[in-house]
């Protein structure tokens, strides 16, 4: 149902009128974990009272996990005229009311991060009830949590629209390009010269990061896989 949780955010009409959206579903095979009770003495009688997890080495019984991601990207600093602040309103033209009934976790995270003295100049909207920290790509991340379990936080509105606001006002100018980011583009034409190329930028001094590179191909463009060259640092690599 879209009528509860963080499906009320999917309106079509705003996430196909994003800069970029992608839809997965992941399939993966899990070893189940199985229950063991241990039985302990006490006072003559035996009486099961211990309880540990036990991973099943030989994978013998297997569950089947199944898990469905949305990745929207809003450029709100090009839409809001070089505005940093953003709302789930402004985004999704909708706000979060309650938590979905059959949902056993429903968290948002909004990064709030500080950038130099930028910790000064921002405000997140209603204060988070909890902070979360996290390395990410090598630097320390933090995240405002918000619980949509939690009793309390529809106890003084009945809706929830997270909103990041600026002190003061901000310049236009461009916002900073992240340690690792991408850019692609599509050049040629027909099927001689048509071509898609990635560029991935690593701007960390010192670390290497993995990178997993997923590829929408344009309809009209048909692909070859012997023709794919990876360029590292000027040196072609060639795939194995």
């Amino acid at each position: 149902s879209l009528q509860a949780g963080l499906a009320v955010l999917l309106k079509a009409e705003r996430l196909f009128h994003s800069s970029y959206h992608s839809q997965a579903v992941h399939i993966r095979p899990i070893c189940r974990v199985t229950r063991r009770f241990a039985k302990l003495p006490c006072g003559g009688f035996t009486v099961a009272a211990s309880l540990s997890l036990v991973q099943d080495a030989s994978c013998l019984a297997v569950s089947w996990e199944l898990r469905q991601t949305l990745t929207v990207v809003f450029d709100t600093f090009s839409s809001g005229q070089g505005k940093k602040g953003w709302s789930l309103f402004k985004m999704f033209s909708r706000t979060l009311t309650d938590a979905c009934p059959l949902a056993s976790q429903s968290k948002v995270y909004v990064d709030i991060s500080p950038k130099n003295k930028e910790k000064e100049l921002l405000e997140v909207t209603p204060p988070p009830a909890s902070v979360y920290e996290a390395i990410v790509q090598g630097d320390k991340r933090t995240y405002a949590v918000y619980d949509l379990l939690s009793p309390s936080l529809f106890n003084t509105s009945r809706s929830l629209n997270v909103q990041l606001k600026w002190k003061r006002p901000q310049d236009s100018s461009e916002l900073p390009t992240p340690i690792l980011h991408a850019q692609r583009y599509v050049s040629g034409y027909g099927l001689q010269t048509g071509e898609i190329s990635t560029l991935i930028y690593n701007t960390h001094p010192y670390r290497a990061f993995p990178v997993i590179l997923l590829e929408t191909v344009p309809w009209y463009l048909r692909l070859y896989v012997h023709t794919l060259t990876i360029i590292t640092k000027g040196k072609e690599n060639k795939p194995s």
